[in-house]
C-alpha cells in the first residue's frame, strides 16, 4: 500500500538545521507501509504471548537550569538521585547547568566536585582573564583550558545518554541545541554571559548563554523523548534573587594574595576596580549587569515553565547565595542534597503512575 503525505520539518532548535523555522518548507514524501507484524496463525509452539506483569519505567529528561555560582547545587541533586539509583533517559542543561550536567555524564562530577570545595574567595577571579578588546570583557581562555585539561577529546555523541547544551544563536535570537561536537566548546558556549564572556563560534553561528532563552530546559527534554521531566530549577526563590555577593571583596583578596597593593594604578587594575568597585552607594557596573540578566531569566524561566510545566520540580533554596559566591560550594550542595531528598517522593509516585 503506498500513501503520499505533506510533512513539514520541525522547527531550527538543533544547531545542524539550516532552514529558517518561520518559513517552514513543505516536502513531498511517499511512503511504502509494510506489515510489521507476524500473523497470528504463524506463531510457532514455543512462541507465548507478552508477559503482562513487565514494568517498563517511562524515559525521563533530567532538565538543568541556570543560575551561575548557585549551580553548585546541581551537584548535590545529582549525588542524591544517584544515591537513588536513578538513570537519566536525557540530559538537558543551560548555562551552569549545561557545565555540570556534561560533567556529570563525563565522569567527571567528583573531579568538579573537589575542585569548587577548594575554590577560594579569590580563586575564580584568577581564572578570569580580563582584556580590554573583544566581544566579552574576559576571553574565556583560561576556562577554557580548565575544561579542556579535564574533558580531553570528549564528544558529545559519545555521551552514556543523549545530552543537549541550550545556547543563544546572538545574531537572531534563536534557541540552539547543542547535541554533537565537542562538549567543552558546548558548555563554554552555554555560559557565554553577554558583555561578560565572549561569544563562541561554532558552525558559523555566534552564541551566547542559553539562560537568554531557555533558562530551564524542560521542552528540550520533551522533544528528545522523555515522558517525565524532572527539572532543577534554582531561581525557584522569590526574595534575593538580585543578590550577587561581594565581588569587590573577592578582587582585593585576590590582590592580596598576588602581593599588590591594593590600589595599585596598574591600568588593568584601575579597570578591575572601576567594573567591581561600587561608588557609594551605587552598585557596581558588574552588579548591575549581573542583576539584570538574572531578573531576564527569572521573569522567563517563569513564563516558559507555566507554558510548559515539569511533572517533578527540585527547587534548592539559595536566595541567600550571591550570583558569585563561588567560594560557597558546600553550602549550596547541601541545599541540593537537601532540595532532592524532599521531591524523592514525588518521583517515586511519578515513575509509578507512568509506568
Amino acid at each position: 500500500m503506498t500513501i503520499e503525505a505533506i510533512v513539514k520539518p520541525p522547527s531550527n532548535n538543533d544547531i545542524s538545521g539550516t532552514h529558517n523555522r518561520h518559513r517552514p518548507r513543505e516536502f513531498n514524501i511517499t511512503m511504502e507501509l509494510k506489515k510489521i507484524y507476524r500473523p497470528r496463525q504463524d506463531r510457532g509452539q514455543n512462541d507465548s504471548p507478552p508477559d503482562q506483569n513487565i514494568v517498563t519505567r517511562p524515559k525521563v529528561g533530567l532538565a538543568l537550569g541556570s543560575g551561575v555560582a548557585r549551580g553548585w547545587a546541581h551537584i548535590g541533586v545529582l549525588k542524591r538521585l544517584e544515591a537513588a539509583d536513578f538513570q537519566p533517559d536525557y540530559v538537558c542543561g543551560t548555562s551552569i547547568g549545561a557545565l555540570i550536567g556534561g560533567m556529570y555524564l563525563a565522569g567527571k562530577l567528583d573531579a568538579l566536585e573537589e575542585w569548587a570545595r577548594d575554590l577560594g574567595k579569590s580563586g575564580l577571579f584568577r581564572l578570569l582573564d580580563i582584556r580590554l578588546s573583544g566581544g566579552g570583557l574576559i576571553s574565556g581562555n583560561k576556562l577554557f583550558t580548565l575544561l579542556e585539561d579535564t574533558l580531553g577529546n570528549t564528544r558529545i555523541e559519545d555521551l552514556p545518554v543523549p545530552f543537549a547544551a541550550v545556547t543563544t544563536e546572538l545574531g537572531t535570537g534563536h534557541e540552539i541545541w547543542i547535541r554533537e561536537g565537542s562538549l567543552a566548546e558546548a558548555i563554554t558556549a552555554s555560559y557565554a554571559l553577554p558583555g561578560l564572556f565572549s561569544p563562541q563560534k561554532i558552525h558559523d553561528r555566534w552564541l551566547i548563554d542559553g539562560a537568554l532563552t531557555n533558562p530551564v530546559p524542560v521542552s528540550v527534554c520533551r522533544a528528545l523523548g522523555a515522558r517525565l521531566v524532572i527539572a532543577v530549577n534554582l531561581n525557584a526563590d522569590v526574595f534575593g534573587m538580585t543578590n550577587i555577593g561581594d565581588p569587590e571583596s573577592a578582587f582585593m583578596a585576590e590582590e592580596a594574595g598576588n602581593g599588590t597593593a591594593p590600589y595599585t594604578r596598574a591600568p588593568l587594575n584601575l579597570m578591575k576596580r572601576r567594573f567591581f568597585d561600587k561608588s557609594g552607594t551605587e552598585p557596581s557596573i558588574f552588579g548591575v549587569m549581573m542583576s539584570s540578566l538574572n531578573i531576564v531569566q527569572d521573569r522567563l524561566s517563569r513564563s516558559r515553565l507555566a507554558g510548559d510545566p515539569p511533572d517533578i520540580t527540585i527547587a534548592p533554596r539559595l536566595a541567600r547565595f550571591g550570583l558569585l559566591e563561588f567560594n560557597r560550594a558546600a553550602e549550596m550542595i547541601a541545599e541540593g542534597e537537601d532540595a532532592a531528598d524532599r521531591s524523592m517522593d514525588f518521583l517515586k509516585q511519578a515513575m509509578d503512575v507512568l509506568a
